[in-house]
């Protein structure tokens, strides 16, 4: 086992690391197209796509490495967890199982924030249950006849390109799903308001809604009926590198609490001294750590073409639990000022209650590891 990383990787860290800094430091604002070509430029967009459709032709460990450092750096979350959204849910499966002309037209403009990108999976009835889907596609001469109501998606209101899933063949069960690549502007497409959202502010989400909207046969990804099977790929994808954004945040954290803890005093010393905050501190390195080994190693098996659902489903686990512990940890240690707007902890909470639900609930990935057991 090799525990570090290889100086192309800490060259690919820094590198990002300095970027970030210079071009989207400052606190969070409301979603602009500005700062999303700034992901583009920076290359955050298309990580392990192809260099020849614009990307930088990246494994999943250097993808979660640039995104743990653009987790850490960046104070705006919910603008990375569009960036990885976009990236792991659409423009993975885009690039993997769209045919060379859809590559070709989407790929270069995805990857360089020219184009936003939305997943549209998640119906009122159907979340975690994908068997639930309601939205249908009738097979016509040339394409389908999409119909549907998507009731959650991320990057949905700006978005330029859906991923979309909706039922081919009903009597087929899980062989009856079907991804689709659609452009927004066609025809009986709507896209609904942004939602006004708890956390993950800089990412706006909203419904999408297909009147009779006419798909080409060439928009279709993989093969009709691959749909459920596509899904769960791009699921392996934003469960092992998203949640990396997740260790730079409590990295952040870590940092901004043992700094506090230092120069803080009460009682006539640091508070760093008081047991009480110290062994608050050294659960956060605990959570932190722990979470850190266990997404690299699903990387890592990503990378190897080895199975890597149990180690996905454990890594999206502890990443996102370890996440909102270790942010409301650090409102315990900051007090007050914790409690702030602007103190980075308060946001985090907020932003941190979303990764214990998107990308499949901790319950369901508690499942995924009872089910991968055997029970």
């Amino acid at each position: 086992m090799d525990f570090g990383w290889t100086d192309t990787q800490r060259a690919l860290r820094e590198r990002t690391r300095d970027r970030v800094r210079t071009s989207l430091a400052g606190e969070p604002g409301p979603f602009d197209r500005a700062r999303w070509r700034l992901l583009g430029e920076l290359g955050a967009l298309g990580l392990p796509v192809a260099r020849e459709h614009g990307g930088q032709g990246l494994g999943a460990l250097d993808t979660a490495a640039v995104y743990e450092v653009l987790g850490e750096e960046c104070a705006d979350t919910g603008l990375v967890f569009a960036a990885a959204a976009h990236l792991f849910a659409c423009v993975v499966p885009i690039a993997e199982f769209g045919d060379d002309a859809v590559r070709k037209q989407l790929l270069p403009g995805l990857c360089a924030g020219e184009l936003i990108a939305a997943n549209a999976m998640t119906e009122t009835e159907a979340g975690s249950d994908v068997s639930a889907i309601e939205a249908v596609a009738t097979e016509v001469p040339g394409g389908f006849v999409l119909n549907g109501h998507k009731s959650f998606a991320s990057n949905g209101p700006v978005a330029d390109v859906s991923v979309t899933y909706a039922v081919t063949d009903p009597a087929a069960g899980p062989f009856g799903l079907t991804a689709f690549a659609v452009d927004t502007a066609s025809e009986g497409v709507r896209l609904g308001e942004p939602f006004d959202k708890l956390g993950m502010r800089g990412c706006v989400a909203g419904t999408v809604t297909f009147a009779d909207c006419f798909v080409p046969m060439e928009r279709v990804l993989g093969e009709p009926g691959q749909g459920a099977a596509i899904f769960q790929h791009s699921m392996g994808w934003e469960r092992a590198c998203l949640f990396a954004l997740y260790l730079g945040v409590q990295d952040r954290l870590l940092k901004q609490c043992v700094t506090h803890a230092r120069t803080r005093r009460q009682f006539g010393r640091p508070i760093g001294e008081f047991q009480a905050v110290s062994h608050r501190i050294a659960e956060m390195k605990l959570r932190l750590e722990a979470a850190r080994l266990l997404v690299y190693r699903t990387c890592w098996a990503m990378d190897e073409d080895e199975p890597a659902g149990l180690h996905a489903a454990l890594s999206k686990l502890a990443a996102s639990e370890a996440a909102l512990a270790s942010a409301t940890d650090a409102i315990r240690l900051l007090g007050g000022q914790g409690y702030l707007t602007g103190s980075g902890a308060e946001a985090a909470v907020r932003d941190a209650l979303g990764g214990i639900l998107f990308s499949g609930t901790t319950d369901v990935q508690r499942m995924l590891i009872a089910t991968e057991l055997g029970l």
